[in-house]
């Protein structure tokens, strides 16, 4: 088997991935027609010009110009089974989706609409493609703690259909301390906790979202290896990381991938995990990011193995299906 075929062959676990961000230009198009929404492009072309970023609030800013379209149960459950679609492309048996509230209940969509559709979607993907999934909330750091609280409250109706608690966009100047209280909150509700930190912001905001916010998994987490303490702490508790390639070199947290410090970290024993994050604007799905990392870095099968357990490993999957899974990448691996 070539890399690539390698790459295809083994069962993946996608556990860093926006929802909003699988947003395809053509469905946006589709979307903006349907809901007679305008948005700030003529043309499908136009869009896709302007996913040319310089940082993380460039992309920012036309993600939210996106999810301005999405206003039915029918608009999330689209958005979301056409990213399951893509999973089953990439032999993604398991993901763990995060959806931004707040993007749509200040316009206006309620909090029903936006988990009804992406629930509803999670049932039939596994149904059509055998693909398992869990929902994961995420709280918009640059807005107050306060409207998370509230985020939370509207929440509490629809807990059985939520895993977990999240928070991303804007990192820098937002560190995790501000959303201690709603974290707690969601601990009590039993909810698992995972954060954004590391990627633009400091090594220090790793160290926050463990301690001040209890989380069981770093997103992002690349600006980890500036902190010898904090490598050895990720190392020690097994904390993973779940790594995004292409993002980072959309966003130049990396100028070249072949800079990207993934295998560094893997070689150190680090938990990492490969991820495609928002890919409709970064470029490329799981696969995508599994090929061209392991070409920049020049990853083994052994490596790219071991990348695939990390994934499944650090899922909230029960440790039976997980077993299931490894023994699964095992057979392939036997195969090759």
């Amino acid at each position: 088997m070539t890399i690539e075929q390698y790459i295809d062959a083994l069962p993946k676990a996608e556990l860093h991935l926006h929802i909003e961000g699988t947003f395809e230009p053509e469905l946006m198009f589709e979307m903006a027609q349907r809901n007679q929404v305008s948005i700030p492009y003529a043309s499908v072309e136009e869009v896709k010009q302007a996913y040319q970023f310089h940082n993380l609030q460039s992309f920012l800013d036309i993600y939210y110009a996106g999810a301005s379209v999405l206003l039915h149960e029918q608009d999330f459950y689209d958005l979301a089974m056409a990213y399951f679609q893509r999973c089953y492309e990439d032999n993604v048996v398991h993901t763990e989706i995060f959806f931004d509230p707040q993007t749509h209940t200040h316009r206006g969509v309620s909090f029903g609409v936006v988990i009804n559709g992406l629930s509803k979607a999670c049932q039939d993907a596994k149904k059509q493609y055998g693909i398992s999934s869990e929902l994961i909330m995420c709280f918009l750091r640059h807005l107050p703690q306060d409207d998370a609280i509230k985020t939370l409250e509207q929440a509490k109706p629809f807990l059985s259909l939520i895993k977990g608690v999240g928070l991303d966009s804007s990192e820098l100047g937002f560190p995790p301390e501000l959303f201690s209280d709603v974290f707690q909150q969601a601990k009590e509700l039993g909810l698992m906790r995972v954060a954004h930190a590391g990627e633009e912001g400091p090594a220090s905001y790793v160290w926050g979202a463990l301690d001040a916010l209890d989380v069981s998994r770093i997103d992002h987490g690349v600006r980890s290896q500036e902190d010898d303490v904090l490598m050895q702490r990720l190392v020690d508790e097994q904390i993973p990381l779940t790594v995004c390639p292409l993002s980072n070199l959309a966003l130049k947290v990396v100028n070249h991938l072949k800079h990207h410090n993934l295998k560094k970290m893997l070689d150190k024993g680090v938990c990492v995990t490969i991820n495609s994050d928002d890919p409709a604007y970064f470029g490329g799905y799981m696969n995508a990011n599994f090929y061209q990392i392991t070409h920049a870095l020049n990853l083994s099968k052994d490596d790219v193995k071991q990348l695939c357990l990390n994934s499944f490993k650090a899922s909230s999957l029960s440790q039976e299906e997980k077993t299931y899974w490894y023994e699964r990448i095992e057979a392939v691996s036997q195969h090759d």
